[in-house]
């Protein structure tokens, strides 16, 4: 998959990874770019659709279906971190909504437009994927269940051409970053490395200096060989 001549739809795009993710797409030579904020968006590229996109609301997700005729890339990158701690379950089920359940429902939506183009989709995630943050416990679990839910739409998709994608990130600089003295990367920065990967078809991409070294043990590790064995028990359609 490259982005040049592309359409493609960013969730979460008003700031941080999303907003990088918008401008990168452009830079790329995408033909149409969507960008989903929850506030209104005014962009000066005529390049740029604005949707007014919350994931958690089912009206404004099919608003954003009617609205778009044809779509090669789906870039699920819409999520919230509270900073809450394990006994708050209000705060977990806030994270599910949005980081778990907001990638499910926009993918079931368009879903029929990348089954079309033969598309791809990428769920920007988070390396408290595969191993739990402290600081952050409820976002680590709703981002570890996004994460199962990326391998099995990955193994299911594959018989339709679809391809899916998992951005583990490390600390970035954004509002939602982790609240500690760290190097973080960029975003202009990471939203290039997602981008690079999807066009690789690296299934996992690590898009930053902390994450980065994890790649190589992933890729050739147990986890990831266990999930290539999962794929045989993919039902053969009818």
């Amino acid at each position: 998959m490259t982005i040049a001549d592309s359409s493609v739809l960013v969730t979460g795009a008003n700031r941080g990874i999303g907003q990088a993710l918008v401008e990168e797409a452009l830079r790329r030579g995408a033909q149409r770019v969507y960008a989903g904020t929850r506030r209104p968006l005014n962009h000066p590229d005529p390049r740029v659709t604005p949707l007014v996109l919350d994931v958690t609301d089912p009206a404004q997700i099919q608003a954003a279906v009617e609205t778009i005729t044809s779509l090669d890339v789906l870039v699920n990158n819409a999520g919230i971190g509270l900073y809450a701690e394990l006994g708050d379950r209000a705060a977990l089920e806030q994270h599910l909504a949005v980081n778990l359940f907001g990638t499910y429902d926009m993918t079931q939506a368009f879903l029929p437009l990348l089954t079309q183009s033969r598309g791809t989709i990428v769920n920007v995630l988070s390396l408290a994927s595969l191993a739990a943050v402290p600081l952050d416990p409820t976002y680590a679990v709703s981002k570890a269940a996004a994460f199962s839910l990326t391998q099995s739409l990955r193994m299911l998709l594959a018989g339709q051409g679809v391809t899916v994608h998992a951005v583990l990130a490390g600390p970035v600089d954004t509002d939602m970053g982790p609240r500690m003295d760290i190097p973080k990367a960029s975003p202009e920065s990471v939203a290039r490395a997602i981008f690079d990967g999807v066009s690789d078809g690296d299934e996992e991409i690590f898009p930053d200096p902390l994450s980065e070294p994890v790649a190589e043990g992933w890729r050739n590790g147990v986890a990831k060989a266990l999930e290539r064995q999962m794929a045989a028990f993919v039902p053969v359609s009818s």
